[in-house]
């Protein structure tokens, strides 16, 4: 058994759609990043591979390669997916947790937990997520941008030796 975590943070800027959990939320600005900046499953991401110790997002998909510019991040989750269960790991559970003022995010965590446990092929009982404000403190207090943390627990396939 292993637990990783995770940490992603994004600007929001102008001109560009919201998607967070690969759920498009309604809102002004987007999150600016090479893929569509989902820093919610980004989070996730680097959370899977680091409990499965195999780097990092940016070591699979480095930013400014053609390939990975404005992919869904919930493509990125699938092939880490992937990548895990190729080195013998499955996936426990995961809690993970948005930090923004704005927007409210509420009525779009249970479309995102659907979203990415189908994506992980778990069940959606084994996908929380939180969102909370950081009462107008730091990056994600002002308006700046979005935080998501993440903590996974994955574990061995039955009868897998590591």
């Amino acid at each position: 058994m292993r637990v990783g975590i995770g940490y992603d943070a994004h600007p929001l800027i102008e001109g560009r759609k919201l998607v967070l959990g690969g759920v498009s939320i309604p809102f002004e600005r987007g999150l600016d990043g090479w893929s569509d900046g989902d820093v919610l499953t980004h989070s996730i991401i680097d959370a899977l591979l680091g409990a499965a110790s195999l780097g990092d997002i940016g070591v699979h998909f480095p930013p400014g390669k053609a390939e990975y510019r404005n992919i869904s991040s919930l493509i990125l989750l699938g092939r880490v997916r992937d990548k895990i269960a190729a080195h013998g790991w499955q996936i426990g559970n995961i809690d993970a947790t948005v930090v923004t003022e704005q927007p409210r995010l509420a009525c779009f965590i249970w479309e995102m937990r659907l979203k990415l446990s189908r994506t992980l092929n778990i069940d959606v009982e084994c996908l929380n997520i939180k969102a909370t404000s950081s009462s107008h403190l730091g990056f994600a207090g002002s308006g700046d941008g979005i935080e998501a943390r993440a903590v996974v627990l994955i574990d061995t396939h039955a009868g897998h030796t590591i």
